[in-house]
């Protein structure tokens, strides 16, 4: 009975964790998107809610009318935290964009990403079995103390490598990687087991970094307003267009300038059963990070707007990370802040580009009778590396590069 009272538990728990993460998805377009935008005047509503939540301006929607794609800072309150929001219209339906995330949210589809995998429903240790850790990480471990450790972990993950790793033997190298896949596994189980409750706090440095806290200030911080009707509908269970279409944690080891970084990522994928408005939503929380980051959250949401050609993909992401303070933090912040929009404006564009060419190529090449199969088999391309960049970690990778580049070259005219 024990037993099973704890299942019905981790069950119940993990149905809140996915209405959380719901709850950030629709809350996040609910502004962009209210049920008055069926209306003939959508656009201009649209427009006005861009106006308000993210500050765009005739400037941006000139741009925007051009085909062209709109990158933008978010105001933030936080010294470590860098915000940015993109948006670009496509000419593929819903459905071709929701096939082309879900194949692609493992893939190792750009250089940048060294390793990739995800956790199942019932995580296990083959889950974890290509990830690696560096030598200079594990070594790093060695002198590991709660306060004082190179790598973001847990006041209880730390005493554990302690106590349980023979650092004398010739193989704490194996001992350290097993007990540490070990570590994160478990940690891995029992947030899907009790949600938010269980991140964890990162105890690395004096300054403890609560993870749950962390994430709730950025949802608080987000530019977007009230929740979304249809979520709503959702919880009371009234509304039978929303589906959850992917619910998994994804790992990623990413190559970054002076450190790979080791990054879990809680995505979920919504469907919504509807031919206007937000049809797709995606969240990516991160629930851990080895190096470098305290926090990070994104939000992905397709949306179509009636009379309009094409349809809109929105993105926005902050990140909090801890190379960002100290005596050149202003500085540090102009850089990242520049390649920030400067990436993710060129990713958005070469997305678009490429989803575009191949939608366009597939529906020209089918004959009428086809055309209705031709969507549904599209196969993306290019795009791989869009995708699975940009919504698991492309923020995290150029926010990290850049300042850690600028780093390196101030050390080196230190040096001269």
């Amino acid at each position: 009975m024990t037993i099973l009272r704890q299942t019905v538990q981790g069950q119940n728990m993990l149905t809140h964790v996915r209405c959380v993460l719901a709850l950030i998805a629709f809350s996040a377009i609910a502004s962009l998107w209210s049920n008055s935008a069926l209306a003939q005047n959508s656009i201009s509503e649209f427009h006005d809610a861009l106006r308000a939540n993210v500050a765009f301006n005739e400037s941006d929607f000139a741009t925007l009318a051009e085909g062209q794609t709109v990158v933008r800072l978010l105001p933030v309150t936080d010294k470590r935290e860098v915000a940015v929001f993109g948006l670009v219209g496509l000419q593929v339906p819903a459905q071709v964009f929701l096939q082309s995330f879900r194949e692609s949210i493992i893939r190792k589809s750009n250089p940048a990403i060294l390793e990739i995998g995800k956790f199942g429903a019932s995580p296990t240790p083959s889950d974890l079995e290509t990830l690696t850790f560096d030598d200079r990480d594990l070594d790093d471990l060695k002198d590991c103390v709660v306060g004082d450790c190179k790598l973001k972990l847990s006041a209880k993950m730390i005493e554990r490598l302690r106590r349980e790793v023979n650092w004398d033997a010739a193989d704490y190298r194996i001992q350290a990687t097993q007990l540490l896949k070990s570590i994160l596994l478990d940690y891995v189980r029992d947030y899907l087991a009790r949600g938010d409750v269980a991140l964890i706090e990162y105890n690395d440095k004096p300054k403890v970094v609560h993870l749950a806290d962390e994430l709730r200030a950025l949802l608080a911080e987000s530019s977007y307003g009230d929740k979304f009707p249809a979520f709503q509908q959702h919880l009371n269970g009234s509304n039978s267009q929303f589906s959850v279409v992917e619910n998994a944690i994804v790992w990623s080891k990413i190559k970054f300038g002076l450190k790979p970084v080791i990054a879990f990522n809680h995505i979920i994928i919504y469907k919504l059963s509807q031919k206007l408005g937000p049809q797709v939503l995606i969240t990516s929380k991160q629930i851990y990070a080895n190096h470098y980051f305290d926090s990070s959250l994104s939000l992905t949401a397709f949306v179509t707007i009636p009379g309009e050609s094409d349809s809109y993909l929105l993105y926005e992401n902050r990140s909090r990370a801890d190379g960002l303070g100290g005596l050149f933090g202003k500085m540090k912040r102009g850089l990242v802040e520049d390649k920030a929009v400067d990436n993710l404006k060129n990713i958005l564009e070469s997305s678009k580009t490429n989803l575009n060419a191949h939608a366009l190529k597939e529906t020209e090449s089918a004959t009428p009778g086809d055309r209705a199969s031709s969507w549904r088999g599209w196969k993306p391309r290019r795009v791989h590396a869009f995708l699975s960049l940009l919504f698991i970690t492309a923020f995290v990778a150029f926010f990290t590069l850049c300042t850690y580049q600028w780093k390196s070259s101030l050390s080196g005219r230190a040096s001269h």
